[in-house]
């Protein structure tokens, strides 16, 4: 693999579906828990694709005009400005929503004439109709676990899109990454996938979420940095889990019976 290319390790053919929506002009959908390498995934094909990629974090303030464009006053002249959507399709990048659940729904309308057979993304404002060259690619996703009545993708949304499910590596996996971002040897990044797949169990019972890898490797970075485990397992791995007192109390008994 390529230096340059950002770190990821597959956990089964997603790199090889990724590239057949690619090739095959195809809009993807990232399904799966916060911080278990949805974004890391899309900078590593598009990498790997040598595209251009142009993230937007999506959240209820996002507008369509964030994604599209608009005139702006620069110099005393009135100008028009390409969004991070438009960029991509006119550069033929790779456009990647991240949490697109959270957009309103004027976003997702915009989305739907690039997510058929047209490929198509009209520009009211400047009167153009931009053709997505074979190029683009348009990837969104979102963690099912946070959905609820309000915040959901519609069905004539979703069915716009191939779909692939992510969930956290299995344990042999997790460890090879968390070993590999850190710089932590795996021996001591063991014990840190056994207290991850611990605390998970919690899941739906005194945790909304659990550990997620991203979390997994900032502790492993701090132990390699020299922070004392029991620390780096609380600052990492306790308190951004939950507020409640009780709550912590019994993570942090999961920690003690791993850790002493």
């Amino acid at each position: 693999m390529s230096e340059s290319l950002p770190f990821y390790l597959p956990q089964g053919n997603e790199c090889a579906l990724f590239e057949l929506a690619w090739r095959h002009r195809l809009p993807l959908l990232l399904k799966g828990p916060t911080g278990c390498g949805k974004t890391r995934f899309v900078a590593h094909m598009a990498a790997r694709l040598g595209r251009s990629l142009f993230t937007v974090s999506c959240h209820d303030d996002l507008t369509a005009a964030d994604l599209t464009g608009r005139y702006l006053l620069k110099g005393g002249d009135t100008v028009w400005t390409d969004g991070p959507l438009t960029s991509a399709v006119r550069s033929g990048g790779v456009c990647y929503l991240d949490e697109v659940v959270e957009a309103r729904k004027d976003v997702t309308v915009v989305l739907h004439p690039l997510t058929d057979d047209r490929r198509i993304l009209p520009l009211e404002r400047t009167g153009e109709m931009l053709a997505a060259p074979p190029e683009f690619m348009l990837v969104a996703s979102y963690n099912p676990g946070y959905q609820n009545v309000l915040k959901q993708l519609k069905p004539s949304t979703r069915q716009r899109f191939m779909a692939i499910e992510f969930d956290f590596p299995a344990p042999d996996l997790e460890r090879r990454v968390v070993a590999e971002e850190s710089g932590l040897e795996e021996g001591k990044v063991q014990a840190l996938i056994l207290l991850a797949q611990r605390l998970r169990a919690l899941k739906g019972h005194d945790l909304e979420e659990g550990v997620s890898t991203r979390l997994l490797v900032y502790c492993a970075t701090l132990m390699q940095a020299g922070l004392a485990v029991r620390d780096a397992v609380q600052v990492t791995m306790v308190e951004p889990l939950s507020d409640d007192p009780e709550v912590k109390a019994g993570l942090e008994e999961v920690v003690k019976a791993i850790f002493g």
